[in-house]
């Protein structure tokens, strides 16, 4: 899943995951058996309701989820579903701007320029396709009205500028106390929260209701840009961003999953407000979308209340159209080989099965055994054998299809392909001998210790009924638990011969790209300036932290959140629980002395 930054705290995102990960490590108690007490309401209009009253904090969280991620996009307009995920923060007729029939006026002429803009860009296209052009991204390229047209659209921006009232939708929230508002594009979903103050809730009522009523779209190209630049921070700038990219691209065949969330280059700055708006009408429609709130309120109060703000959206007249394509049944085996500024690993992906399917339990517990520092790729290739320093599982079920993902970071004169020998070898383990009762009997009391801690609070819960709904199905909150607890050793027997075959998968080897040395860390390779800067901070403070206990929880705690975590903060988590470790040698060591 791909998480944005918070609005007004550019790193904040990075500092919740080790604060979360790795000092606070208790766990909350809790019965065997305990659900979530979801109460289900439909409004008028189609929009779902989902509320659960939880005493004990005195604060809402609220959100809602939006049934639409990048698998229904379409070529030409691939990152269109981010991109709403960013203008939905723009504002309304009355929250945003000092002026909004001059706002509107602006917005209008900047529209009939832009109309003009992109006819000469298909002229351009054109050029490039005859080969007059070799690049339609450089300036020089641009054609002399282009140049007038941008610097006309330009002096509207700035123009609008003078009205507009920044960050105000955000404002209105924090001044009233809410905190921790942002939002996360996936390929199957967008969702939007926020944690108001208990007697706050009329006002997300009002918000929320507004910014779905009443969207205004200001600086909408402005914002596109912006997304541009992010997928260059994010994919193009980061060692492996670009690979993992090409890699999701070869593996999926037939199926909307193939293109990045953020979107191809060629399409972000293409897409136009016209389509945009049929967008979101389209897939921003009432019955397309449902409201989520977990905390301290009366549902019997909240629900009338919904109907008052929320029944004024009007039903879409269209219903949002399933994803009808099918991933072909791959034939044989995919390779890539890439050079990258990262250390030499391999990454293997397997089609397996999507959300709800029996298979998915299964090879979720299965990734449980393969994966942690107590699992068996640990244990085996960088314990055993010692090729390895890192390695990784995890299954990916998601809506329309799914995968499912190993690999291992290869030791320091050691090779991907040993790597990769190495990661079979513990495959064809689970495939010709049965799990032992006693290890699996562990992996299945992680798991029951994990759904736990995901009902520690409102916030984990609002996350859970967005990412369950997302996905097709809120109940999963409290039904997944006994599934994962019914799986058999014969099941991960079975599942393991079923997917892990050679025609079924598709492998990704990196070597290090020859580069000359800058006295840095190796180990930072691997991520951008900025997280780079904020492992640096964290470094600091791991050679002050002499507490094993905690040091190993927090290990633990980060191997689990690994496998969750937006694909940009992977390779951080990975090279963080590196650090640690090493801390924990470094302890260990000492106390032997």
């Amino acid at each position: 899943m791909h998480l944005d930054e918070p609005r007004g705290s550019k790193s904040s995102r990075i500092w919740q995951l080790i604060s979360n990960a790795v000092f606070i490590l208790a766990l909350v108690p809790a019965l065997q058996g305990q659900k979530v007490p979801v109460q289900e309401k439909t409004l008028a209009n189609g929009m779902r309701m989902l509320m659960v009253e939880r005493k004990g904090e005195p604060s809402v969280s609220g959100g809602w989820v939006a049934h639409v991620g990048s698998a229904n996009e379409r070529p030409g307009i691939t990152g269109i579903a981010h991109l709403f995920e960013h203008m939905m923060f723009k504002g309304t007729p009355t929250l945003g701007t000092k002026d909004y029939q001059k706002d509107l006026a602006i917005i209008e002429e900047q529209e009939r320029v832009r109309e003009q803009m992109r006819a000469e860009e298909a002229k351009m296209r054109a050029a490039y396709r005859r080969g007059e052009i070799d690049d339609l991204q450089k300036p020089e390229n641009k054609t002399e009205r282009l140049k007038e047209l941008e610097k006309k659209f330009n002096e509207l921006i700035a123009k609008q500028r003078e009205i507009l009232v920044p960050n105000e939708f955000d404002r209105v929230y924090t001044t009233a106390g809410a905190s921790g508002m942002n939002a996360f594009t996936s390929q199957d979903m967008t969702g939007y929260f926020i944690t108001v103050p208990a007697n706050k809730l009329e006002l997300w009522m009002w918000m929320e209701s507004e910014r779905l009523l009443r969207p205004v779209f200001r600086e909408f190209y402005a914002e596109r840009d912006v997304v541009f630049e992010e997928r260059r921070m994010r994919t193009e700038s980061t060692p492996l961003g670009k690979f993992a990219e090409t890699f999701e691209a070869m593996f999926w065949e037939a199926h909307p999953y193939n293109w990045p969330v953020i979107g191809w280059p060629s399409d972000i700055p293409a897409i136009s407000k016209a389509q945009a708006d049929e967008f979101y009408s389209v897939y921003y429609s009432p019955q397309n979308i449902t409201l989520i709130l977990v905390g301290d309120f009366q549902a019997a109060a909240a629900e009338p209340l919904a109907k008052k703000y929320f029944e004024r959206i009007p039903r879409g007249s269209k219903e949002a159209p399933e994803v009808l394509t099918v991933e072909t049944k791959q034939t044989a085996e995919k390779r890539m080989n890439a050079e990258a500024e990262a250390n030499p690993q391999t990454d293997i992906n397997w089609h397996t099965v999507p959300f709800g399917h029996k298979d998915s339990y299964v090879l979720q517990v299965l990734a449980q055994l393969l994966s942690t520092r107590t699992g068996r790729l640990y244990k085996g290739l960088v314990l055993g054998s010692q090729v390895a320093t890192e390695t990784w599982a995890q299954q990916d079920s998601r809506k329309w299809a799914g995968l499912f993902n190993a690999g291992a970071e290869a030791k320091d004169g050691r090779t991907p392909e040993e790597v990769e020998k190495s990661l079979y070898a513990e495959l064809d383990k689970l495939k010709q001998e049965e799990v032992p009762a006693a290890e699996l009997q562990k992996v299945k009391n992680n798991f029951a210790a994990f759904e736990y801690r995901k009902l520690s609070a409102n916030y984990p819960i609002l996350m859970q009924l967005i990412f369950y709904d997302g996905l097709g199905d809120w109940r999963e909150i409290n039904e997944a638990g006994p599934k994962f607890q019914a799986v058999t050793a014969a099941d991960i027997k079975r599942v393991a011969n079923t997917y892990f075959t050679t025609e079924n998968r598709a492998v990704a080897r990196y070597t290090r790209k020859a580069t000359a040395s800058s006295g840095q860390d190796p180990d930072l390779a691997p991520l951008n300036a900025e997280q780079k800067s904020m492992l640096q901070a964290v470094m600091a403070k791991l050679k002050t932290e002499t507490d094993l206990t905690k040091l190993k929880g927090a290990l633990e705690k980060l191997a689990e959140q690994q496998g969750q975590a937006p694909e940009e903060l992977k390779a951080f988590l990975k090279v963080y629980s590196k650090k640690i470790q090493d801390r924990i040698n470094e302890l260990e060591k000492a106390e032997k002395r």
